[in-house]
């Protein structure tokens, strides 16, 4: 259990992303201030905490040394920010993906918080360089973007900006690990970090392949959820070159120009709109119609299914 003495985290934002962050820290024994605008979102938001809490401890999924009752109690919520980042040793911006609306909370924390705080934000694409440009505490920010569900999900990408100390970068690794996640250092900022540049690439030329004919989006989302997911739940795409051959230098010397030739074949980035996406968003709701009952029972899913995958592994040896 974290030390009392260390001091209360700032979760700036109620919704989703707000949420699973509270609870992640909540499991490691951190006290939580949960901040947003209205009274009722904050009453909401922790009314939804409560039963998502129960639910997972019902499952034995819960994470943490502590029950949901003694994390319960470590999460508070707050409507004034200058009270609910008082004290606080780590902040946690959560707010919606508009750069002008997170440049103006991180202008106002700027002003509120001393040389011991972290300023984090949880932009999952918004540039650190755009995002914390002329803040006196820029040394102490850093994006540390979690990946949805955060709470089944433990990837972490840390992007700092020019100016973050790294002393900012090695407290909030540290952090991560505390609290149950996998962290990873981005060494310099780039768009779409790397995440969201893997999935983009891979999203691209799903989308080319539907358009051009090549086969179904059925199928496509076959190819990865009982193809290559099922290796990359467990090994990175580098790890499996290196073992699909007599190590790396022996992939690149078989595989190589093959790659390189098809590769030349993607052609342009795709226009993700007009009759393709008329024809994918028709056999995405033959499978699961968009009203928002069936969306949120095939995220339960999702989620049910995110969690056995998690037990799974954490039963494995370490790689």
């Amino acid at each position: 259990m974290a030390s009392p003495a260390a001091g209360p985290v700032l979760i700036v934002g109620s919704g989703l992303i707000g949420r699973s962050w509270a609870m992640l820290f909540a499991s490691g024994g951190f006290k939580v201030n949960l901040y947003d605008i209205e009274q009722q979102q904050i009453t909401d938001a922790l009314e939804a905490i409560r039963k998502e809490m129960e639910q997972l401890e019902q499952l034995g999924a819960l994470k943490g040394s502590l029950s949901a009752e003694q994390q319960l109690t470590l999460i508070a919520g707050c409507s004034d920010i200058q009270e609910a980042a008082e004290g606080a040793v780590h902040i946690q911006e959560c707010v919606p993906e508009n750069l002008d609306v997170k440049k103006k909370i991180f202008a106002q924390l700027d002003g509120l918080v001393g040389d011991a705080v972290v300023l984090s934000s949880s932009t999952s694409c918004l540039l650190p360089s755009k995002l914390f440009s002329g803040l006196t505490h820029v040394k102490q920010c850093i994006v540390a973007h979690p990946v949805n569900p955060p709470y089944h999900v433990p990837l972490v990408e840390l992007v700092p900006h020019p100016e973050t100390a790294p002393a900012t970068v090695d407290r909030t690794h540290a952090l991560m690990l505390r609290i149950g996640q996998t962290p990873v250092r981005l060494l310099k900022e780039v768009d779409g970090f790397a995440l969201n540049r893997l999935q983009y690439a891979v999203i691209s030329e799903a989308w080319r392949l539907v358009q051009e004919g090549v086969v179904s989006p059925a199928d496509l989302d076959l190819v990865m959820s009982h193809g290559l997911g099922l290796r990359y739940a467990f090994l990175g795409p580098l790890e499996t070159m290196h073992l699909n051959a007599d190590g790396m230098l022996s992939y690149c010397d078989r595989y190589g120009e093959g790659i390189t030739r098809v590769l030349k074949t993607f052609g342009p980035v795709p226009e993700f709109s007009g009759a393709t996406a008329r024809k994918v968003h028709q056999a995405m709701c033959a499978k699961v119609p968009d009203d928002p009952e069936h969306l949120a029972a095939r995220r339960r899913w999702r989620d049910a299914c995110l969690l056995r995958l998690a037990q799974l592994k954490g039963q494995l040896p370490p790689p």
